[in-house]
């Protein structure tokens, strides 16, 4: 039985020939009447389809709080200090910051303001009782939500024209790998372009295609200028969609941080020869799927995503008149947050054997490099003194690319 999301995909094929594959995947993931990511499903849950880090342990919000308050006191203890959070479903990361800077007890916990920014009307809703229980104060976004996937994203609360930038934190955990992005493969030594075509017999299928916007060889011309040349019938994903939202980004934030957390890499191993065949992934019941007809199945019911290219990230930051602060591990920025402080307070306040096998489990996964410790984390800002290094950069700070 055809979803919303299939639907509109095979009737806009129908309406006008083949699409690009970036179009697929925002139809897929973010048609307003039934993408996977606008349905009433709660998708990063352990009964759902993956597990993000704030879902993992509120261990995780505790460490960044401490994150926050560092950058907060360099900036001069601004009131309000504003958190912009991309892609914040029901809030949990912003609700553990905050119970961790009341556990910390840090007068930031009363000047913090929550801007989230959610395409998801059902998590929204959610959102909004848990963050009023609470007692965090919700503010609407500076600017338009940018959309993670597809047409008529939603933001929470509506945003406010021509709202004043913010001074604060700007925080995207595991967003931007599910920006739609455009898929091509070299032949001939020129790119071509995957486009999703139907069958007569009514079965998806993919054409290569001549590419269908000039800044797709305009982003193969600045990775060429870092040394990366695709190799003869290799794929790869180029997420277009990044130059708009740090545009945005740059616009929202007066004075503060930006911090990615993702699966990534730096341009040269995303798009190296162990990589042939590009980073394209579902998700779906907690199993991963790369196998090539995977984004065909169960469309709307499916997560798609695709690893960050970090070298583009930063490049791009740094036009934005953003200064990329660091490029490190998420078991790197943990621990440099202090997450070992962290944990033995867990500990030592621990009574019940299940919550104590929980917590080691969280926190094995949040910094074993094999799981999410290995995930990307660049760190940018705007009015932040560099020097010393942020404590979450305190284990590394690697040179830009």
């Amino acid at each position: 039985m055809s979803t919303p999301a299939e639907g509109a995909i095979r009737a806009e094929i129908a309406l006008g020939g083949p699409i690009p594959f970036a179009r697929f995947m925002a139809l897929a993931l973010g048609h307003p009447a039934g993408g996977y990511y606008t349905g009433p499903l709660a998708r990063p849950t352990r009964d759902g389809d993956f597990l993000t880090a704030p879902e993992l342990h509120p261990i995780f919000g505790a460490a960044l709080a401490r994150q926050l308050e560092e950058v907060w006191e360099r900036l001069g203890r601004p009131d309000p200090f504003t958190l912009v959070e991309y892609g914040a479903g029901a809030g949990t990361l912003a609700l553990t910051v905050l119970a961790g800077l009341r556990e910390d007890r840090s007068p930031l916990a009363e000047a913090l303001v929550y801007a989230p920014i959610e395409l998801n009307p059902h998590r929204l809703t959610e959102l909004e009782k848990r963050t009023a229980s609470a007692g965090l104060r919700v503010v609407a976004p500076p600017t338009a939500a940018a959309p993670v996937a597809g047409p008529a994203p939603v933001a929470g609360p509506a945003p406010v024209a021509g709202t004043a930038p913010v001074v604060g934190a700007v925080v995207a955990n595991e967003f931007l790998d599910a920006l739609p992005v455009h898929a091509v493969e070299t032949r001939d030594g020129q790119p071509w372009e995957v486009h999703v075509g139907v069958t007569a017999a009514g079965a998806f299928e993919e054409l290569l295609l001549p590419p269908s916007t000039p800044a797709i060889s305009a982003r193969l011309d600045a990775l060429a200028a870092t040394g990366v040349t695709l190799a003869e019938g290799q794929r790869a994903e180029l997420c277009l969609a990044l130059d708009d939202w740090i545009a945005e980004v740059a616009a929202t934030l007066a004075a503060g941080i930006v911090l990615v957390i993702d699966y990534g890499a730096p341009a040269l191993v995303l798009y190296g020869p162990r990589r042939r065949a590009g980073t394209l992934m579902t998700y779906r019941g907690h199993v991963a799927d790369g196998s090539p007809g995977a984004p065909y199945r169960d469309i709307g019911e499916r997560d798609i995503t695709a690893h960050v290219d970090t070298t583009t990230l930063r490049r791009l930051l740094d036009a934005a008149g953003l200064e990329v602060l660091g490029d490190t591990t998420q078991a790197e920025l943990l621990a440099g947050c202090g997450m070992e402080d962290l944990l033995e307070r867990e500990r030592s306040r621990s009574t019940d054997a299940a919550a104590a096998l929980l917590l080691r489990s969280a926190v094995m996964r949040l910094l074993d490099p094999r799981h999410l410790g290995g995930f990307r984390a660049v760190l940018a800002g705007r009015g932040v003194a560099s020097t010393p290094p942020l404590r979450g950069l305190a284990y590394r700070v690697a040179p830009a690319r």
